[in-house]
């Protein structure tokens, strides 16, 4: 099957199998290919986005049944519909009780089968996690909690376990040999069995299938045994306490200081934790997908999908999180089909590239998921005239002037400080290791490295190096290294140079590289691919999670992947970029919105006109800060909420301002709606930046005090004033933020690539940072309208676009103009998946504000010019040149109908870009 263009679906417990199936005929109509679907194998139970799996060979019950399942996957094949998951192979869901590999873990803790499968340290600094698997799930300290009664021992009837509970939620197993303590006294008729559990190592090496034996035997005895039952559930009572007595609860406290596991309050982790993790998530515990075994296990599944043709493709979410992303794609690639002759599959990666780093060539992938293609999109629409006013203004408004890299470099040394010091201390202690096996460099310490390494992180310009086992590793690693190593001992002069030194060469592999180095190169290579596993994190945690919340200067660019210091990029960027894509990754996804992007599209394209109007935008802001500061009190602007909060606050009200409330008498449900929105995302934001509030210790003043700011902005009743100042000019942001949202529409459906439509986004697409770009999407609309257009386009396809865009506020442009493309796609499928890409030079008044390129396959011809800037108004003088087309070759507008006729290499666009601001035009064979 031909991938044309993806939609993708977000699976969770309201939105499942049938919901999906329900929408086919829908997408089929729409003109998509395939639907690409979140995770929807077993996920934690009410999991919101499937990305914390806990078995990777079931599907997700809280989707529907296995029937339903394949009642979807039929219903999208009948509407000529494939199916692409999105596989998380990097961590599974951890803690709750439902989890039957981790609950493993804890109960025989190394000798479990499945301790190897997770990123456990079992060897630790800490004297008391030795051989112990650290559980950092409480609210508070684990004493604490014990006596308050929150810790409770239970027992299982139907399987025969014992298990301490957490806030009920968390199992926490009891070892099996440990049973005998419960039972010894529980009943004489127990005896037996208790005994028998204690001895069960001498069944080696079947310790754990006899222990199963016995608890299945256990459970049998109390089945149809009340006696029996009632004393097994007496003596758990004995060993539970009373709360608020701690001496009642010593018995359970001895028990549990023997386990496998050590429970603890969550912000233990940040010093202790002992496995790796999703970033800082305690409850995503790290797999070791590189284990053959382990590998096999968790792509069993997903394996038979693809060989039954069920799936058509995979997206690997967060790839750098893997130890060895290579090897794991090349064995996917492998593994999938058995080697079977000319069967393949659709497979990009999530993977954020820095600005001057480039895919690497040797990945057999078609691409990564589009998040450079998002940025270069918002980018090249942004007026870069904007900057120098724009820069001044938020310098002098918020008093903030540190550069963005050195924000960057001072919130991933914080997560290192806090919520990832565990981490560093563990890398630094490995390679500590390392160091002292030869005598040149035994004296580097564990202290010293852990300064040294954290400095590097810190400055690391892109997320990871790729240096594997077997020692390969390329020139852009060895840049990339070498650049954060010359900024590292920059910032830390006070540090030896020889440490360095050494760090170059353990990091870049050079270290082991000759024979007789003294030095054991598995320990090395391992302790440097470490480190790559760490830096991917810190970067997203500190560049994604801290500084974008930090530096607010144009909040359209602070997205995933992007680059907030660079305000704007010019065509031939965008045009370099293309190319590459068209040459090396034509498959590659093209993303405009996901399901993290921390803004929507069209609030990004709304934003992005501030950058036409910067000496407006400095008027406005000021007036509304003078208006609801004055309402205040704080005529000064000294009271919290700080300006650099307040300033974020503005951008996301003109970006995100629903489209009801523009104008007219105001809805007040709506408009509670909207605050109730916002006040999230602020709240999640002050306490992504760390500056003011934190999720682990939120300054609720302060934060009182931002929500209070919120509410005194938007209630109707008592902020007239501001409102009346602040919808005239939102009313005309919006406007002509539409015309960068067709444009952004057309430029995505018709560069190289394969594009990607996020859930909802065939309409407006107005939302803010996660979970508001997660809730529900009224399909039965966007059915009703989409009938609505081709019927418009039928009748008059001329002038429908042009009406639509006109009326704008309704985002029924938007459907029609991915309808008119998509249906193109669907048409000359060789053109947009395997055509050559030329930028075009712009001629004429308005040429500076065109970007237009030209595709070429066989004969076909595909011609694209997008007007930019909306805020300078219609294009009166505009075209292109350099077409390499005959003299008197018609192109037709696939927009319009309207047509254009070369002459001289040229064509002149200006009538088509003065009705709207993006012209595709087409030309066939003969």
């Amino acid at each position: 099957m031909t991938l044309g263009a993806t939609y993708r679906l977000q699976f969770h417990p309201e939105f499942g199998f049938r919901d999906a199936a329900a929408l086919a005929p829908y997408l089929a109509r729409l003109g998509v290919s395939h639907v690409y679907a979140s995770p929807f194998l077993k996920a934690r139970r009410g999991s919101s986005h499937g990305y914390d799996i806990i078995d990777h060979n079931e599907l997700n019950p809280e989707l529907g049944t296995t029937v339903d399942f394949e009642a979807m996957c039929r219903t999208l094949r009948d509407n000529g519909l494939g199916l692409i998951l999105d596989f998380v192979p990097n961590h599974m869901g951890v803690g709750g009780s439902r989890n039957p590999f981790w609950l493993d873990v804890l109960a025989w803790g190394a000798d479990s089968d499945y301790a190897g499968w997770f990123d456990i340290d079992w060897s630790p600094n800490q004297d008391y996690l030795q051989g112990k698997l650290l559980v950092p799930f409480l609210g508070d300290q684990y004493g604490v909690e014990l006596d308050a009664g929150k810790l409770v021992l239970k027992f299982d009837e139907a399987e025969g376990s014992f298990a301490v509970w957490a806030y009920d939620t968390h199992a926490l197993p009891i070892c099996p040999l440990h049973y005998n303590r419960i039972l010894a006294r529980a009943h004489p008729d127990l005896e037996e069995i208790a005994d028998a559990f204690s001895f069960a190592t001498e069944w080696r090496p079947q310790v754990v299938r006899r222990a199963e034996r016995l608890k299945r035997d256990l459970a049998e005895l109390v089945r149809d045994n009340v006696e029996l039952r009632a004393a097994v559930h007496a003596a758990v009572s004995r060993l539970n306490g009373r709360p608020g007595e701690p001496d009642s609860w010593n018995a359970l406290d001895a028990l549990i200081q023997d386990q496998h596991w050590r429970v603890a309050h969550y912000r233990v982790a940040g010093d202790d934790i002992n496995y790796r993790r999703f970033f800082n998530i305690n409850s995503l515990a790290g797999l070791r997908m590189e284990l053959p075994d382990l590998f096999g296990h968790a792509h069993e599944l997903v394996f038979r999908l693809m060989r039954e043709g069920v799936l058509d493709g995979l997206r690997i979410d967060h790839v750098d999180g893997l130890f060895d992303p290579r090897q794991y794609l090349e064995r996917l690639r492998r593994k999938a089909f058995k080697g079977e002759e000319g069967r393949s599959f659709y497979l990009v990666v999530e993977k954020i590239l820095s600005q001057h780093e480039s895919l690497r060539e040797d990945w057999p992938i078609e691409g990564t998921t589009g998040y450079e293609y998002l940025n270069l999109l918002t980018g090249v629409l942004v007026d870069p005239a904007g900057e120098e006013p724009f820069s001044a203004f938020y310098t002098g408004f918020t008093g903030i002037d540190t550069p963005f890299h050195d924000i960057v470099r001072l919130c991933k040394l914080r997560i290192m400080q806090t919520e990832m010091g565990s981490e560093l201390k563990v890398l630094a202690r490995d390679a500590a290791r390392v160091a002292r096996q030869n005598r040149r460099t035994a004296d580097f310490t564990q202290n010293i490295l852990e300064q040294a390494i954290g400095e590097t992180i810190a400055c690391f310009p892109v997320y990871r190096n790729y240096l594997s086992l077997d020692g390969d590793f390329s020139e852009e690693d060895q840049r990339d290294l070498a650049w954060a190593l010359a900024q590292a001992r920059r910032h830390r002069s006070d540090l030896d140079d020889s440490v360095f030194d050494f760090l170059d060469g353990l990091l870049s592999g050079r270290l082991v590289a000759a024979p007789g180095s003294g030095f054991s190169r598995y320990a090395a290579r391992r302790c440097a691919m470490k480190f790559q596993q760490l830096s991917g994190p810190v970067m997203a945690k500190g560049l994604e999670d801290t500084a974008f919340y930090r530096f607010n200067r144009f909040v359209a660019l602070n997205e995933v992947g992007g680059h907030p210091d660079r305000f704007g990029i010019p065509p031939a960027t965008f045009h370099r970029a293309n190319q590459q894509r068209a040459e090396r990754w034509p498959q590659a996804m093209l993303s405009s919105a996901t399901h993290d992007t921390k803004r929507g599209e069209d609030t990004r394209a709304r934003l992005v006109v501030l950058s036409e109007l910067p000496e407006e935008w400095q008027r406005q802001v000021g007036s509304w800060s003078r208006i609801l500061r004055a309402r205040r009190g704080d005529v000064e602007g000294k009271a919290p909420p700080d300006r650099n909060d307040e300033y974020l606050f503005y951008q996301l009200l003109v970006g995100a301002w629903p489209i009801e409330l523009l104008e007219g008498p105001i809805d007040t449900e709506a408009m509670a709606g909207f605050a109730t929105r916002l006040k999230e995302v602020i709240t999640k934001s002050l306490r992504e930046a760390k500056v003011h509030s934190t999720w682990g210790d939120p300054d609720e003043p302060y934060e009182a005090a931002m929500l209070g700011f919120v509410d005194d902005a938007l209630d109707p009743s008592a902020s007239a004033a501001f409102l009346d100042a602040f919808r005239p000019f939102a009313q005309k942001v919006a406007a002509l933020g539409a015309s960068n949202s067709l444009i952004q529409t057309v430029l995505k459906l018709t560069s190289p690539g394969m594009p990607d439509i996020y859930q909802g986004t065939d309409l407006w697409d107005l939302s803010m940072v996660d979970p508001d770009n997660r809730r529900p999407v009224d399909y039965g609309l966007r059915a009703r309208r989409l009938e609505e257009v081709t019927a418009m386009l039928q009748a008059d396809q001329a002038g429908t676009l042009p009406l639509l865009l006109e009326d704008w506020q309704d985002g029924s442009f938007k459907l029609a103009a991915i309808h008119l493309l998509l249906s193109d796609r669907q048409r000359r499928p060789d053109l947009y998946a395997a055509g050559s890409y030329r930028g075009l030079p712009a001629t004429g008044t308005d040429g500076e504000r065109v970007v237009a390129f030209l595709r070429r396959h066989e004969g076909e011809v595909l011609l694209v010019a997008a007007a930019r800037f909306p805020g300078r108004g219609p294009v009166r003088q505009a075209g292109v040149s350099e077409l390499d087309l005959a003299d008197g070759t018609r192109l037709r507008c696939l927009l319009t109908g309207r047509q254009v006729e070369v002459q001289g290499g040229e064509a002149d666009l200006s009538e088509l870009l003065g009705r709207l601001p993006v012209a595709v035009l087409a030309a066939s064979p003969g």
